[in-house]
């Protein structure tokens, strides 16, 4: 990806072989095996506790794996860092900087020269809407715009793979729509591979190329990926059901 722009390297092959997850003496979930393809939107659903979050902490490198092999491009995750941007429900900018530099703040910690980095804001926060916007703080703007700026900050340090823990989840229905939309919109283009995470069904039939059904070791491809106008398409209601039975499995 060049910086700030819409071209990218392939995204990252995430990879899992019987990984144990979790914190020491409390795994929460055991032998798992999955393999997101590069480039693909793999949306991870599972009932509350069922250990979504502990696997994109997981794959971010926030944890290690207790046991089995935890891989990006067939190297090891042992820490954070590595093309992977993680994206919380909580927008979690910091309140001391302005919009801008809160989406600069990736390239700061990497070294990006002052005008580069300001640069490379700019174009990220037009791309989400928010080119206004770049001197106001966040408590001034809503959290749909707050979450849009997550989104600019995650993606203007050019990440393989951007792994998402419900980060639409606290949204009324109708941002959230529009923020299913812009995702798929900024991230035309980049390549990067995507973990997303939520408990809503239809987000995750509506997002995903694939479905993990966590603690099931399934993951079922989606037949109509990210086309509204398919919601009543009989495959894509079998689908739909597939997923809300898994959560009584």
């Amino acid at each position: 990806m060049t910086s700030g722009a819409a071209t990218a390297a392939a995204g990252a092959r995430l990879t899992l072989r019987g990984a144990v997850l979790g914190r020491a003496g409390a795994a929460v979930l055991d032998g798992v095996d999955l393999d997101v393809v590069p480039g693909e939107i793999l949306t991870v659903v599972g009932p509350s506790g069922c250990g979504k979050s502990t696997l994109l902490r997981t794959l971010a490198g926030l944890l290690p794996a207790l046991g089995g092999e935890v891989a990006a491009d067939g190297r090891p995750v042992t820490g954070p860092g590595g093309g992977r941007a993680l994206v919380f429900q909580e927008d979690a900018l910091l309140p001391w900087r302005t919009v801008r530099r809160n989406v600069e703040l990736p390239l700061a910690v990497r070294g990006v020269p002052r005008a580069e980095r300001r640069a490379v804001a700019a174009r990220w926060l037009e791309r989400v809407g928010l080119a206004g916007q770049s001197d106001t703080y966040p408590h001034r703007i809503s959290g749909g715009q707050r979450q849009r700026v997550q989104l600019a900050r995650a993606l203007a340090g050019e990440p393989r793979a951007v792994l998402m823990d419900e980060p639409f989840g606290a949204l009324d229905a109708q941002t959230r729509a529009g923020m299913q939309r812009l995702l798929i919109d900024v991230l035309d283009g980049t390549g990067a591979t995507v973990v997303f995470v939520t408990h809503d069904v239809d987000e995750a039939v509506f997002l995903g190329d694939r479905i993990a059904l966590l603690g099931t070791g399934r993951v079922l491809d989606v037949p109509h990926p990210r086309d509204r106008a398919r919601r009543a398409d009989p495959a894509t209601v079998a689908l739909r059901r597939a997923v809300l039975a898994s959560f009584d499995t």
